[in-house]
């Protein structure tokens, strides 16, 4: 550092060497804390594109995913649909006991003490035919699976016409944020060149009391617009689920305009594509096909049906016993007649008895069952009969849901259309008036820079321009919208590329 003396002599004052490292260090410590601080602001300020937008919606939002298990529910529809195919399997096992007189149902005779018993059984049903119930509602799953993945389709659908449009909505308000700024910044210089007017007395007070006046409302007007901007932000974020728009920005794609050549085509052609491809269409279709099966349902209630049917089973009785020893007694009961030596005996014998075993019993307790059973539905008080007609009524209501279906998709492509060539049209013409409006402003400013024109004509016509590229900016975001409605009937993606 260079230090003047008294004496008018310079001096050269060097630094200590620890002065260096100090500011060498503090220098790359106030690199690193920026270095940081821009890393952080980079990535809380990622900027999302549309397409990143749709797909986190595709990915997060929670109607698509509560929309979605009724896709898993429909599933499971299908798979118990396919079990009803396979024969069912059943067993169960008793153990009670038994107070009381009661006849044993593996001895048959009367019991009155206390008896155990137990029970096993296993028993197989298959169901050979039902009037095609079964097959019918298999078929009915499919479809109703089917037509849940369409569902989810379209919610997806709408959910991308939705982000879209916020999305651009942004896009607007940030383009009436430069617009307006770039208004402000015109008559902040028209204010300054009014002043120097008045100070130098080729105009009146009044004039500059006038453009200030005029300064305050686009002011205001910057304030309304960056509120807006908020506002989109703020909606953008709601749809997304995301929980604040705080570091939230888009990006900001340069979109080239030109007239679509879907303007060119015929609307029926657009529906014709639509009403094959649309979600909701195919939704509805496949839920006429789901009624019709359900009155083929219904109407299989009316045939016999026949089912096969196999069990086995054995037990064990408490009350059941078995003979374990015998010790024959002899007793004399008289003489032979004409021998008085020769005596007559009776015989009788001690029985003991035991309770027959367990596994014994288990063995020669076991039963085999096989049958065929024909069930033939006579009366059963008009349930199958009410069933086919409410059937039937279902039938023709999911026919009026189709051809609604179809009709509104018609109407909404046609206003679709329209709206889009309006749009076009309306973009075309306000382009137009702008570019008059400019060059009036160019004219007028001219004039009011020497004093020839008054505030009044000069704000009149700087108006006009400023509402004309609101204008401007205002249809051409409503073409671009109107224009990706049209790629939404078509199948087409949702971008901005």
């Amino acid at each position: 550092m260079i230090k003047k003396m008294n004496n008018s002599s310079l001096i050269l004052k060097t630094k200590h060497p620890s002065d260096y490292f100090f500011s060498r260090s503090s220098s790359k410590v106030t690199f690193f804390i920026i270095f940081l601080f821009l890393a952080m602001h980079s990535y809380s300020q990622t900027y999302w594109s549309m397409e990143t937008c749709i797909q986190y919606a595709y990915e997060n939002n929670i109607d698509i995913k509560k929309q979605s298990l009724l896709i898993n529910s429909a599933e499971k529809d299908l798979l118990q649909s396919k079990a009803s195919f396979l024969p069912d399997l059943n067993g169960y096992v008793t153990h009670s006991y038994n107070y009381g007189q009661t006849v044993d149902r593996y001895t048959n005779q009367f019991a009155t003490d206390r008896v155990q018993s137990n029970n096993f059984n296993i028993q197989s049903n298959v169901v050979l035919f039902n009037g095609f119930q079964i097959l019918n509602i298999y078929k009915q799953s499919k479809l109703g699976l089917m037509a849940a993945k369409y569902d989810v389709d379209k919610l997806m659908d709408d959910i991308s016409l939705s982000i879209a449009n916020a999305y651009l909505a942004i896009l607007y308000s940030e383009e009436l944020i430069n617009v307006a700024e770039s208004q402000l910044d015109i008559t902040k210089q028209q204010v300054e060149n009014t002043q120097k007017l008045v100070e130098a007395g080729t105009l009146a007070r009044g004039s500059l009391l006038e453009i200030q006046a005029q300064q305050a409302m686009e002011e205001l007007n910057v304030v309304q617009t960056q509120n807006q901007l908020v506002l989109a932000y703020l909606n953008l974020t709601q749809l997304l689920d995301l929980p604040s728009p705080k570091d939230f920005r888009i990006e900001k794609p340069e979109i080239l305009l030109s007239k679509d050549d879907l303007l060119l085509s015929n609307p029926e052609i657009i529906f014709a594509y639509a009403v094959e491809n649309q979600p909701d269409v195919k939704s509805a279709e496949l839920r006429v096909e789901s009624s019709e099966k359900g009155l083929d349902i219904a109407r299989g209630a009316s045939y016999p049906s026949l089912t096969f049917s196999g069990s086995w089973a054995t037990g064990y009785s408490g009350a059941s016993q078995v003979l374990i020893n015998s010790s024959p007694t002899y007793f004399p009961i008289g003489i032979v007649q004409n021998s008085p030596l020769d005596t007559v005996l009776g015989f009788s014998s001690n029985n003991e008895y035991g309770i027959k075993s367990f596994e014994n019993q288990f063995r020669d307790n076991n039963n085999r069952t096989l049958g065929l059973y024909v069930n033939i539905p006579i009366f059963n008080k008009l349930q199958t009969r009410t069933s086919i007609s409410k059937s039937k009524i279902a039938v023709e209501s999911a026919n009026y849901d189709l051809e609604l279906t179809k009709n509104q998709l018609r109407k909404n492509i046609q206003q679709a259309w329209a709206d889009a060539k309006a749009s076009h049209n309306s973009y075309m013409s306000t382009q137009t008036a702008l570019e008059a409006a400019e060059e009036s402003f160019k004219y007028i400013e001219q004039k009011f820079n020497v004093g020839m024109v008054n505030i009044v004509e000069y704000n009149d016509i700087k108006n006009k321009m400023i509402k004309g590229q609101s204008d401007l900016v205002r249809a051409k975001y409503e073409y671009i919208f109107r224009v990706k409605v049209m790629d939404f009937y078509l199948g087409r993606p949702i971008t901005l590329k």
